[in-house]
């Protein structure tokens, strides 16, 4: 992520929206079934369902495909969020080691993550309401179904139904999920290679190593924010009128009270094999390109 040239600032966005995009193109079905088992363990203790089974009677009952419903959000999401949150810390991060001399303090390397990803889930916020939708669409009953036919189709409903500020429904829990992923992502993705580098001098295995590194400490940072961002995107109104959630907030008292604290979890090992690959992927693809594009 970081090195000694100081590239174009275009760039650093549009390579962080390349890496993100094909990442997402990666592990998309993976996605897919994390979101069944947040929906299915939502308000019930105890309640564990195998990602395995779920996408095999996914793949049972509507096909292969369905695996990959929301891609074009996902994409959209990539190409607003990832490039956003990307290119405003690797934009950062050129300052710092401009100013810093290549040695950028941890303290700031996470100051910068948080502030890429709090700033870049505002923008990817709209694409993220339709992927979550769209995806949860076929576990709600018939009658209560959205029925959106891809993003544009998604996007145009909910401003016309439901008014333009809808599509920042649940922007506070993205914003927190953005931010504690980006925290657990970005800086240690640095600070490992810069550590790993001063102890064993330059190997090939050093990115991928601090890949792992980040991956890691990205999926617990971020699986509880995660795991309330899926309920409140996806609440439809009840009997009375009425949604579940009145806030993030409110979402995540709930969810602790009825599900308790490792209910927050739920999902733990399909979410760092769908969180970790993507995360992995993102960065060494960033590394590349950047390689590549910034001689």
């Amino acid at each position: 992520m970081s090195g000694d040239k100081k590239p174009s600032v275009y760039k650093n966005f549009l390579i962080g929206g390349a890496a993100g995009m094909f990442a997402t193109s990666c592990i998309q079905p993976i996605d897919f079934v994390k979101v069944q088992l947040q929906i299915k363990g939502e308000g019930q203790k105890g309640v564990k369902s195998s990602p395995i089974t779920i996408a095999r009677e996914t793949i049972a009952k509507y096909g292969v495909r369905r695996l990959y419903t929301g891609l074009d959000s996902a994409l959209l999401r990539q190409a607003t969020y990832t490039t956003a949150r990307m290119g405003i810390y690797k934009t950062m991060m050129d300052w710092g080691n401009e100013k810093y001399n290549n040695r950028v303090p941890v303290w700031l390397k996470g100051a910068f993550s948080l502030a890429a990803g709090g700033l870049a889930a505002i923008v990817g916020n709209p694409a993220d309401l339709s992927l979550i939708r769209m995806q949860s669409d076929h576990t709600l009953p018939p009658e209560k179904r959205r029925n959106y036919t891809g993003v544009g189709n998604a996007l145009t409903r909910i401003v016309r139904e439901e008014g333009t500020l809808a599509l920042w429904r649940g922007c506070t829990p993205t914003i927190a999920r953005a931010m504690s992923l980006n925290f657990g992502m970005l800086g240690p993705y640095d600070q490992a290679k810069e550590v790993l580098q001063k102890q064993f001098g330059n190997f090939t295995g050093i990115g991928p190593a601090s890949s792992f590194i980040a991956a890691f400490f990205a999926c617990v940072f971020s699986l509880p924010f995660d795991n309330v961002k899926t309920k409140f995107q996806k609440m439809i109104k009840g009997p009375d009128g009425q949604y579940p959630y009145k806030s993030f907030g409110d979402c995540f008292t709930k969810s602790l009270k009825s599900e308790g604290p490792l209910g927050l979890y739920v999902g733990f090992f399909t979410y760092v094999t769908r969180i970790a690959p993507h995360v992995i992927i993102t960065l060494l693809t960033t590394d590349f390109l950047n390689s590549r594009f910034n001689k």
